[in-house]
């Protein structure tokens, strides 16, 4: 096999799993060699998407091969930290693992300490970064053209409940980190990210007022939160908001992202997975972005800033291929992101070392915001994020 072809080992074949495999079907030079899925239900859905590959029996009889580049979990999140330092004692490959990197403080030690020693790249899949209208975003941020330095960043996300997964795993804060570490890392990210800054402290109010309390799971009813406000803290008196309600699955636009600078304001808006989309009501919403740049009417003296010259609000949209969409619920991100980490697996393999453009650090860093928001939740006090448990 030359060094062009990138062979992959898959743990894991749920849901995720499975828009991992069809995501990588669509990149040439990929092939998925061995897999390991304990759910005959799960295995079986799997199955034709990845023709070709051999079905491990065990987690350790698909580390003890020796035909594969690269990993990439996409279990329950409550077996990612065991799964990667067992991967490093077996078999040290470079690691795609999807979010949460881990749920809890005892697993940020354990991976803390893997990300200081393993000897190849380990990359965390924040899908969310390669969305293409938030990568957009991202880099108009960044440029600081539209907005200058961003002060203010919100993400609203308003959607459907979480769905099924293989014996209700994801109904219980103990197997997820809670629903501000299993879903909204993604955003935690996204504002270490868009703002290039750790934040310092977190606030946070939530809970779960609708969703699921008529469930029972072995006499257990789930304990997850399905909604909250939570504020982030930055240095220079910089913030960060997110709005998560998980019983608004009418809502036109799934994610609705604004960052807002002294010289102006830039939105994003991304509908949902385009198979829930009903139907009836036509075509789907298609992604945009909006740049207001500030238009200071008043007199001259009466605010710090100069006068600016009046420009309306481009509005753009950002269409995203058909084939992408119809290939996972992320909006195209599986697919951009599988491509980067392709080219760092290739070139890993040449002997080149490229650092992962999402890190296992990016990965702890947001689980710790989630775990601090969940506690500053339970508490109703502020977390700090500088010092104590949940120091990033």
């Amino acid at each position: 096999m030359n060094n062009a072809t990138v062979r992959y080992g898959f743990i894991g074949c749920g849901m995720m799993g499975q828009e991992h495999l069809r995501n990588l079907a669509l990149i040439d030079g990929t092939q998925v060699v061995a897999l390991f899925e304990p759910d005959a239900a799960m295995k079986a859905q799997s199955a034709s998407l990845a023709p070709q590959a051999q079905w491990c029996d065990t987690l350790d009889s698909l580390l003890a091969r020796n035909d594969i580049d690269a990993w990439v979990i996409t279990s329950p999140n409550h077996y990612h930290a065991a799964q990667l330092a067992h991967i490093a004692r077996v078999n040290p490959q470079p690691i795609l693992v999807e979010k949460p990197a881990c749920t809890d403080l005892a697993g940020v030690a354990v991976l803390r300490a893997l990300a200081a020693s393993y000897p190849a790249p380990i990359w965390t899949a924040m899908e969310y970064r390669y969305m293409p209208p938030i990568a957009k975003m991202i880099q108009e941020a960044h440029r600081q053209h539209y907005t200058g330095k961003v002060v203010m960043l919100s993400i609203r996300e308003h959607r459907y409940p979480f769905l099924t997964k293989v014996g209700d795993w994801n109904r219980f804060t103990r197997n997820t980190g809670g629903t501000l570490v299993e879903k909204c890392c993604h955003f935690f990210d996204l504002m270490r990210h868009m703002m290039q800054a750790d934040p310092v402290r977190v606030f946070g109010s939530g809970g779960q007022n609708y969703n699921h309390l008529a469930e029972s799971y072995a006499g257990e009813a789930p304990d997850i939160l399905d909604n909250a406000f939570v504020v982030l803290d930055f240095p220079e008196g910089r913030r960060a908001m997110l709005d998560l309600c998980m019983f608004a699955e009418g809502a036109r636009y799934q994610e609705e992202i604004c960052a807002v600078g002294p010289s102006g304001k830039l939105e994003c808006k991304i509908p949902g997975p385009g198979r829930f989309w009903p139907a009836e009501l036509g075509d789907a919403p298609v992604a945009q972005m909006i740049v207001s740049q500030r238009h200071i009417t008043g007199p001259e003296g009466w605010t710090n800033s100069p006068r600016i010259q009046a420009q309306a609000p481009q509005s753009i949209d950002i269409p995203v291929d058909p084939a992408l969409l119809a290939a996972g619920d992320h909006n195209g991100s599986t697919f951009y992101q599988h491509q980067k980490f392709f080219d760092m697996v290739r070139a890993f393999k040449t002997g080149q070392q490229i650092k992962p453009e999402v890190t296992l650090t990016d990965g702890i860093q947001a689980v710790l915001i989630g775990l601090a928001a969940q506690h500053a939740i339970q508490t109703g006090q502020s977390v700090s994020l500088v010092e104590g448990d949940y120091a990033l």
